[in-house]
């Protein structure tokens, strides 16, 4: 009974979506306050019923109920508590039922937190994003039910994937979630300014909060998977450049772009097309990545589904929010004049630069993405674009990214000199200098990628740093200030200071990495950077619902005995799969890295040890950008109307 609840609260969402479409639309354009009002309650109702749903297909898995289709799929009952709730989106139909939740709960948030948006504004944005609600409930109903039945159920479901049966993996999707549909509100508000004519500062400074919270989101969902695959999938790596990996890849960079530009929207008005068209986009890129994992297009252990079918209805859903959003935004060209005028020099220039360069960045790895797709399908060649590619065409825009953030932080706006701003940074460029100096000089080989990014580390952090002390002023009580200045001050230091970190531990494990492959019998001992390993047993335990193979060998250096490490080996007897659960040991500098393989023909077991150094850094930096756009969020002057002195209350005349 509660399936088929779920089921129906599904369908009754689809048609209170439909009804907040219609209504507020013409209500905004007739002017008509009752219709408009429909929009809040239709919006808090919809979200209210797919959670409902959600809810629904939740208890199902938890209580293993064995008569839904999608439960005997994903799940098995010996399976610990946590991997139950999580099988619910570790699979396509549950997945799309969550993509359609958090696009409701956007939609519900600014129902519930945007009292300061003009009436008509607001209606039109729910309007917007409830079409958006409106294409993904139809694609969940009609091609991936998630309530469908069995006409005899099992006695036992066939298990989730074993490597989705992680801590990591249990809370990548949601926030990836989080931040791919996040985006969906910054092209509902970019549609309904098009449609109501009118792109101003107030705007810039409505559409920043969701834009910032989708690219938080983002990041931390990025994070998280990158960190499961480094320590889950046991080949040592962070990025595989995989083509789905790109895919949340791309619309973080557009979000990047899009967050600097609103900031030339709100304090210049300039640059308004620009940020329109990004905000579009960026959803765009979101559809993208839905489209790449759901069409069967690839094999990725990202991907979801392989029916053509339902990637031609994705494709279609993609085809119509873009050529239409588009299509409106070349119409309304006029109302999108810039009014702000700035000098070559100038903060707006250098914002225009960064957001050439991130723009630029996503597209290239979007061309590296789809090309063999294109390739295989008008060619019928298959081509493999990887890592060297991306490295080498993607790392040049990160660099110039890099060097100019410090500076365009501390131009003046309209008209600047570059004078003034660099004899400011010139401690920061000295330190950075020094410390890429000191890394060049330490290192035993002459690669010059690490010392680079050390570099980049001290520039950016320091340069924040000068940036929020050049904010106190002068005299005495300067530190007083300091602890006073707005939280989205700190944010943005903090969150350009976590880019440097995440570039420093990026370059450092690439070029200062070790490695040693090897078979390793009993009792034998390797040597890796100054560090021993010695294999002291190889033991069989049974898990939960898995069978494990567990290597023990003890760490050292300088004949002290540091750790006993236990890297594993998994078997799922239901899934008839393998896992590698890799063992680290982490210090502040470095990683030891260790995964066992098969047992080999002539005795003894394949191990893999590695020596990462600054591995822990990427993804402390991943944590300091997150904790910085938190850090901008809770700035009173994001909750503040920033149209509130200008706008009279009640419904403005066009």
């Amino acid at each position: 009974m509660i399936i088929e609840l779920g089921h129906f609260a599904l369908a009754l969402a689809f048609v209170v979506a439909s009804i907040q479409v219609v209504i507020p639309l013409v209500g905004a354009h007739r002017r008509w306050p009752g219709w408009m009002a429909v929009a809040e309650p239709a919006a808090t109702a919809q979200f209210l019923l797919v959670a409902a749903s959600f809810a629904a297909l939740t208890y199902a898995f938890v209580t293993s109920d064995f008569s839904l289709r999608l439960v005997v799929l994903n799940s098995h009952t010996d399976k610990p508590l946590l991997y139950k709730i999580t099988g619910v989106w570790g699979n396509h139909e549950g997945s799309m039922l969550l993509w359609v939740m958090i696009v409701a709960l956007f939609g519900a948030a600014v129902a519930w937190f945007g009292d300061n948006l003009p009436p008509t504004l607001k209606a039109r944005v729910l309007s917007v994003q409830a079409m958006i609600g409106v294409a993904f409930l139809a694609f969940v109903l009609f091609t991936s039910n998630p309530f469908l039945r069995m006409d005899v159920p099992p006695f036992n479901g066939q298990d989730l994937n074993p490597l989705l049966q992680d801590p990591g993996l249990a809370f990548h999707p949601p926030f990836l979630y989080l931040g791919y549909v996040g985006l969906s509100m910054t092209f509902s508000f970019a549609v309904a300014a098009l449609i109501e004519g009118r792109v101003d500062a107030a705007w810039g400074r409505w559409v920043r909060p969701w834009t910032l919270a989708a690219w938080i989101f983002l990041t931390i969902g990025i994070g998280l998977g990158s960190w499961w695959a480094y320590y889950e999938l046991g080949w040592g790596g962070f990025w595989f450049w995989d083509p789905v990996e790109n895919a949340s890849f791309m619309p973080w960079l557009i979000a990047a772009a899009l967050l600097h530009s609103a900031i030339v929207v709100e304090k210049r008005e300039a640059l308004k097309s620009w940020t329109i068209l990004l905000a579009i986009i960026a959803f765009g890129f979101s559809m993208v990545g839905a489209f790449i994992t759901r069409s069967g297009v690839l094999t990725s252990v990202h991907a979801f589904a392989t029916d053509p079918e339902r990637g031609v209805f994705l494709l279609g859903i993609l085809a119509v929010f873009m050529i239409g959003a588009l299509t409106l935004f070349a119409m309304r060209a006029g109302v999108m004049q810039a009014k702000g005028v700035f000098g070559v020099l100038s903060r707006e220039s250098v914002l225009v630069l960064n957001n050439i360069l991130l723009a630029v960045a996503a597209f290239v790895v979007f061309f590296g993405t789809i090309w063999p797709l294109v390739a295989e399908m008008l060619f019928d060649r298959k081509l493999s674009v990887g890592a060297p590619f991306f490295n080498a065409a993607f790392t040049p825009f990160m660099v110039l990214l890099g060097l100019v953030l410090p500076l365009g932080a501390m131009m003046a706006w309209k008209r600047a000199k570059p004078g003034r701003a660099m004899r400011s940074l010139a401690p920061a460029f000295a330190l950075a200098v020094a410390v890429g100096a000191l890394a060049w000089a330490m290192q035993s080989g002459r690669s010059a990628l690490g010392p680079m990014g050390l570099f980049f580390a001290a520039w950016l952090i320091s340069g924040a740093a000068v940036e929020l002390w050049s904010r106190t002023g002068r005299g005495a009580g300067r530190f007083a200030r300091l602890r006073r200045l707005p939280r989205a001050d700190w944010g943005k230091a903090v969150a350009h200071g976590g880019l440097g970190v995440t570039m420093a531990g990026i370059a450092a494990m690439m070029a200062w990495q070790a490695e040693d492959i090897r078979v390793m019998q009993t009792g034998d001992t390797v040597e890796l950077a100054g560090y021993t390993l010695r294999l002291d047993e190889v033991r069989q335990e049974q898990g939960p619902n898995y069978l494990a193979t567990i290597a023990v060998l003890t760490l050292g250096r300088d004949g002290r005995e540091i750790a006993t490490m236990r890297p594993e080996k998994r078997i799922y007897p239901v899934a008839a799969l393998p896992t590698t659960e890799a063992a680290l040991h982490n210090s502040f500098l470095r990683d030891i890295y260790v995964a066992i393989g098969d047992p080999q023909e002539g005795g003894g077991w394949a191990v893999r040890s590695y020596y990462k150094p600054l591995a822990n850094w990427i993804w402390g930096g991943s944590i300091l950008m997150a904790l910085g756009g938190f850090l901008s969020l809770s700035d009173r002057r994001f909750r503040v109307a920033a149209g509130a002195r200008k706008q009279p209350q009640g419904v403005p005349a066009e």
